[in-house]
């Protein structure tokens, strides 16, 4: 298959169970039918597992940030590495 952007052989690869076709070039990413459901599928699963922020304290005086633990990579991250 050819990129439609600059006619390369776009490069099909699979991450985290999606298949995806990219350009080796121009770094364009293309996803077949059914592709993107199933990444909007598995962000919101993802979603909905993950632990609700913390709230922030009121008080009258000012107080230092409290720390906060750096947030997981999400998988979606690991297709376009």
């Amino acid at each position: 298959m050819k990129c439609p952007n600059d006619e390369s052989t776009l490069v099909m690869s699979e991450r985290s169970g999606v298949e995806i076709d990219y350009c080796p070039d121009c770094r364009g990413v293309w996803l077949d039918r059914g592709e993107l459901d199933k990444i909007l599928d598995r962000a919101l699963a993802e979603n909905a597992t993950a632990q609700p922020a913390p709230t922030a304290r009121t008080s009258d005086y000012r107080s230092p940030q409290p720390y906060r633990k750096k947030r997981k990579e999400s998988w979606l991250s690991e297709l376009f590495d």
